[in-house]
């Protein structure tokens, strides 16, 4: 796939996940399309080439590991402002609000950063296995603690839980 395709779909994907999170989402136990997800966009990522720049390999390899903390990071803190509920018939949903979508977007402010940091430095990185690599920990890491957090929801019956 060309750069330039690779940066549409990421895109489209991105906006998707976005504008979706603001929907309630039923949360189970087999769902097996948010690991599923992930290690595809992993998969593909590590399959294109100019992952890591061959001249400034050091400094490629520690601006792609900041990046894929941050996406950690993100992902994380996207599940953990995400509001879970359990209703009466044991169905856990989860529901993204304001503060979610504020993680979400400082996280790409941060990977932006991170890209404006490589180019300063002078490290010439295919942005589209990075930035597909990225989307990939930060929806694993997001469906990870999601899921943990799930499991541990007390029946609240539509009461976001705290957190």
């Amino acid at each position: 796939m060309s750069g330039v395709l690779t940066i549409i779909a990421i895109t489209a994907v991105a906006v998707f996940v976005f504008v979706r999170q603001f929907t309630a989402q039923r949360i189970t136990a087999t769902d097996r399309k948010v690991w599923l997800i992930p290690a595809v966009l992993a998969f593909v990522a590590c399959r294109q080439s100019g992952l890591l720049d061959p001249d400034h390999q050091a400094a490629s390899v520690v601006l792609l590991g900041a990046e894929l903390l941050t996406a950690l990071a993100s992902g994380a803190g996207w599940a953990w402002t995400t509001r879970i509920w359990t209703d009466t018939d044991g169905t856990t949903w989860a529901k993204g609000g304001w503060a979610t979508a504020g993680v979400w977007l400082c996280g790409m402010a941060i990977r932006i950063g991170l890209m404006g940091a490589a180019a300063l430095l002078g490290v010439h990185q295919n942005s589209s296995p990075a930035i597909t690599l990225s989307v990939a920990a930060m929806l694993l890491s997001r469906s990870g603690f999601l899921a943990w957090r799930a499991r541990t929801a007390p029946h609240t019956y539509r009461v976001p839980v705290a957190g």
